[in-house]
């Protein structure tokens, strides 16, 4: 599969006007990588007034479909996406609704064309032909960040604070977890903890580590981020600290809630074998790394949670 399978999307539109465009859009999309969870093309058995009808469905009542539909929202996940296929402006009923619900729980959403029967805001880089956003994911493995004109910026701010803080939907989670890798080969030398230089942080350096998957206990994580990303065995130590992301850290993503758990995990070895993900590290005393190396500011702050513990 290639770069883009990580990437989900929900494809919203009139299957009553533009059916077979939504079929083409869905084609195109799959044929990238993205995975479409709704709709499920080859499980369509009708379209009525608007709704599409899924095998199975034929008896159920049009609320419960669309419903149905919009759970699919809850799926998408932080590189999830809502494409809304609308040529000429035209929008319609049920994907109206649809749009309302993914905007206010903080999809992020792309448009065929510019809305004309609907006035929901819509910032400067929504607006794609499949094709041409099927490339730029390929491309960038990232999706189109929002570009707001400077006359928007108001009603920018206005809909960002429209998605409700404590509503279950509106908020994407994402763990990571973090380590301070500490070698210490006695009790008489201090101790060198492991940074590592990546392009995912800007060739800034940071500490090893990554998200958690479905199923997985933060230890097991740790561990086995440690063991994919320098080659090294190793053993969970001193939890240091869990924190959401820091603003304009790099990393931060307006709707996604990103929490980070970090540990002191502790290893026999200062081999390390990098993978893709880091192109140089180092090891050295921890007060040394602060004050000598540019260092991405979620690490720097768990680093420094790391050496006011050592004083203590």
């Amino acid at each position: 599969m290639n770069q883009a399978s990580k990437f989900r999307c929900v494809i919203h539109g009139s299957f009553r006007k533009h059916f077979d465009l939504i079929q083409r859009v869905q084609q195109i999309f799959s044929a990238a990588g993205i995975e479409v969870l709704a709709p499920r093309m080859g499980e369509v058995v009708s379209v009525d007034e608007g709704f599409a009808v899924f095998e199975g469905e034929e008896e159920l009542d049009q609320r419960l479909i669309e419903l149905m539909y919009l759970q699919n929202l809850k799926k998408l996940g932080e590189w999830g996406f809502s494409y809304f296929v609308n040529p000429g402006g035209y929008l319609g009923k049920s994907a109206s609704y649809e749009l309302g619900i993914a905007q206010l729980s903080n999809t992020r959403c792309f448009y065929y064309s510019n809305l004309d029967d609907h006035p929901a805001y819509v910032h400067k880089n929504a607006v794609w032909q499949p094709e041409d956003l099927a490339e730029f994911i390929l491309k960038y493995d990232d999706l189109p960040k929002p570009q707001v004109r400077r006359s928007e910026k108001v009603i920018h701010q206005l809909w960002q604070e429209l998605m409700v803080p404590g509503s279950v939907v509106a908020v994407v989670a994402v763990v990571a977890v973090g380590a301070i890798m500490e070698h210490r080969p006695n009790q008489a030398k201090r101790a060198e903890v492991l940074l590592v230089r990546t392009h995912k942080w800007g060739n800034l350096y940071s500490i090893v580590g990554g998200k958690v998957r479905q199923n997985e206990r933060l230890s097991q994580a740790l561990i086995r981020e440690v063991k994919e990303e320098t080659g090294l065995s190793s053993e969970v130590g001193t939890h240091l600290c869990t924190f959401d992301q820091i603003k304009n850290s790099g990393y931060y993503k307006p709707g996604i809630q990103h929490i980070f758990v970090d540990n002191v995990v502790s290893v026999t070895s200062k081999r390390v074998k990098l993978n893709e993900e880091a192109q140089d590290y180092v090891w050295m005393p921890v007060e040394e790394a602060l004050g000598n190396l540019e260092i991405e500011p979620n690490a720097k702050h768990t680093l420094q949670l790391y050496a006011d513990l050592r004083v203590r």
